[in-house]
This record gives structure tokens, C-alpha cells and sequence, in this order.
């Protein structure tokens, strides 16, 4: 554990005396956060829809078949003695149609009859999609009952949750928080690897009675400072310029951060280990850390939006089980119920990319 922490403070004092990496480390993920946190806005489609029938009558069922044909919804299946919000917690449903009882009685009677569509408003953008096109739907299936006494009995009473005021900022914010520690803290980690390999320096490790498990610990465990700094700096502007407060436990998001933290500093180490040239170390970082996350982990736009040929890749992007976990502790508040099983993925994301960089290591300690 001696040679553990002082390969860590080696690293650290190492980091402070260069002003540069410092300043990436710390004021970069700021910078990233405001301006990409306040800009980024997509459209969606396929958007998922649970529905809950109370009715079943061939006028709910015609509702039904109106939504199921849009192009701009899913529908999924769901049963109608849960919670509509548990929907919304399983990452199900994006929102929920609700059709009352005698619902067909009242549309025969040309009465006026609401359906309640809940909107999960986490992601704003999506939310005001979500109440246009129900909006639509509706408003096409009263054109087709306009023999009724009331040419528009059919109203969409659309709530959002976790987000009523729609605020693009709260969606997202959290995203761009999990690229950032995603992108500098591997960044930092590969690069001080990487240099090892290209200065020749890692002969001294070889040479020396230090292991591989201890020399790979002392530099996961000092770029894990890194990015716990960066987390603590960055809550404190999601809390303050983004709005945002801690919506339920938040057990599931201290644990998984730390996980987060040996995650990424172990990708950057093994991406550093295997690759003993800056340039290109800095490349595959690009690519792993900011580009996949980027696209593949739910932060610009669902899942279910990503093309079915490479939507499975997004399954090996560790950012996205990170997101989903930071959205649940700021929006959602599901807790442990919600999110457990993504708390472990990252927990056995950050082992495998541990194993492989001691892999390598010990291979080469052996060659020499």
C-alpha cells in the first residue's frame, strides 16, 4: 500500500507542476459543461409509449391503433396495474397514454373525455415533441368522429414529470457532466502512460521491485483524484447555474462515481499501457472517452434513436449506464430499484480495462 500511495503522490505532484495539464484537468471540464450544456438541441422519433387502457372499447382501441401508426411513437407494452411513473423510472417508456373507463361511452355521446398523456420532461426537447404530436394524434382522431355532438370530444391532458418547466439546461447538463469526467481524467491517465512508453522511463518500472499491480494502482488511483475533483467542481455548477438538486438516495450516484473514477482512469491506463505513443494515445482516448460516449450513450438523443445496425455498441459504452445513473440522482430519484444492475456494468467495465492494462504489463516485467 506504501509503493501504491506514493506512485499516486508522485503522479499528483507531477500534475501540479504542469500548469498546462492542470488547467486541462479542471478548467476545461467547466468550459465544456456551460457551453455545450446550454447548446446542444436534436429532434427525435420512436419515441416509446406505454399505454394503459382502462377501457377497452373499440373507440380506446382506435386511439390506440392512431398512436401505434405515427411514425413518431413505439408503442410498448405495460400493464395496467403498475404505477404510469415506474415507466419512466425503467427507462421503458418516455411517456404514457392513459385512456379512462366509459371512454367509449362519451365519445358515442359526443361528451367531452380527456386522456392524460404523462411526459417524462427530463429531457425537455423530447417533452415538447412528445406534446405536440399527442396533440396531433388526438386532434386527427376527433376529424374522424365529426358526427359527434362536440367536434372535438377527445382533449389530451398532458403532465410532465421531473421536469415541468421544461428546462433544456436540466437534460442536458448531467450529459455533458458525464463526458467531461468521460474525456480529461482518461485523457490525463493515458497521456502519463503513454509518455512512460515513448520516453523510455518504464524501463526504470521493469528494473525495479515494484509490481505491476502496484505501479498500475498508483496511477488509476491518482487520476481517480483527478476526476473526483472534477466531479465536485462540476456539481457545484450543476447545482447552481443549471438548477438542479438532488431528486432522491444518493447512494447509487456516490458509489457508482467512485466506480466512475476507477473506470475511466483505468481506460486511460490501459489505453496508455498498450499504446506507447502520445499522438496516438490521445487519439484512441478521443475515440473511446468523447466520441462513443458522445453518440452512443443516450446523452443528444434516446436510444432507441440510434440505427439498429450499431445501436449494440451502445450496450459496451460505459458512459451510458453513467448517464442514466447521474439523471436518476438529479431528475428521476429512483435510487437503488432503478439503477443497481448499471452501477455494477460500470463497476465490471472498469475491472476488465484494469485486467487487460495489468495484462500488458506483466508481459512486459516478464520480457525483462
Amino acid at each position: 500500500m506504501r509503493r501504491i500511495l506514493a506512485q499516486a503522490g508522485k503522479e499528483l505532484i507531477q500534475l501540479l507542476r504542469d500548469k498546462r495539464a492542470l488547467g486541462l484537468a479542471l478548467a476545461l471540464p467547466l468550459t465544456q459543461l456551460i457551453t455545450m450544456g446550454s447548446a446542444i438541441s436534436l429532434d427525435v422519433k420512436n419515441l416509446p409509449l406505454a399505454i394503459q387502457d382502462f377501457d377497452n372499447s373499440p373507440a380506446s382501441r382506435q386511439l390506440i391503433e392512431a398512436f401505434r401508426e405515427s411514425i413518431s411513437f413505439k408503442v410498448v407494452p405495460f400493464p395496467v396495474d403498475q404505477r404510469p411513473d415506474e415507466a419512466f423510472i425503467t427507462n421503458d417508456a418516455r411517456a404514457v397514454l392513459i385512456i379512462p373507463e366509459r371512454f367509449g361511452r362519451d365519445v358515442e355521446r359526443g361528451a367531452k373525455t380527456p386522456v392524460q398523456v404523462l411526459v417524462d420532461a427530463s429531457d425537455s426537447n423530447t417533452a415538447r415533441l412528445i406534446e405536440g404530436y399527442a396533440s396531433q394524434i388526438t386532434a386527427r382522431f376527433n376529424q374522424g368522429n365529426e358526427g359527434s355532438a362536440d367536434r372535438a370530444p377527445v382533449k389530451a391532458a398532458i403532465r410532465f414529470w421531473y421536469n415541468p418547466g421544461l428546462s433544456s439546461k436540466k437534460f442536458y447538463g448531467p450529459g455533458v457532466f458525464v463526458l467531461a469526467i468521460s474525456l480529461f481524467p482518461p485523457l490525463l491517465a493515458t497521456l502519463a502512460m503513454a509518455r512512460e512508453g515513448e520516453q523510455l522511463t518504464i524501463l526504470q518500472v521493469y528494473v525495479s521491485s515494484i509490481s505491476a499491480h502496484e505501479f498500475l494502482l498508483g496511477k488509476i488511483l491518482a487520476f481517480m483524484v483527478v476526476a473526483l475533483a472534477d466531479v465536485l467542481l462540476l456539481l457545484v455548477l450543476l447545482f447552481t447555474y443549471f438548477g438542479l438538486g438532488i431528486a432522491g438516495d444518493p447512494t447509487p450516484f456516490l458509489v457508482s462515481t467512485v466506480l466512475y473514477a476507477f473506470c475511466v482512469a483505468a481506460f486511460g491506463t490501459m489505453i496508455g499501457a498498450a499504446i506507447p505513443n502520445q499522438a496516438a494515445a490521445m487519439q484512441a482516448v478521443a475515440l473511446g472517452g468523447f466520441l462513443l460516449v458522445f453518440m452512443l450513450s443516450g446523452l443528444i438523443f434516446p436510444i432507441q434513436n440510434i440505427p439498429v445496425q450499431i445501436r449494440w455498441l451502445s450496450s459496451l459504452i460505459w458512459g451510458r449506464y453513467y448517464i442514466d445513473i447521474v439523471r436518476d440522482f438529479l431528475l428521476q430519484g429512483g435510487g437503488w430499484p432503478a439503477v443497481w444492475w448499471k452501477v455494477i456494468l460500470i463497476g465490471i467495465m472498469g475491472w476488465a480495462f484494469y485486467m487487460v492494462a495489468w495484462g500488458k504489463m506483466r508481459r512486459m516485467q516478464l520480457a525483462a
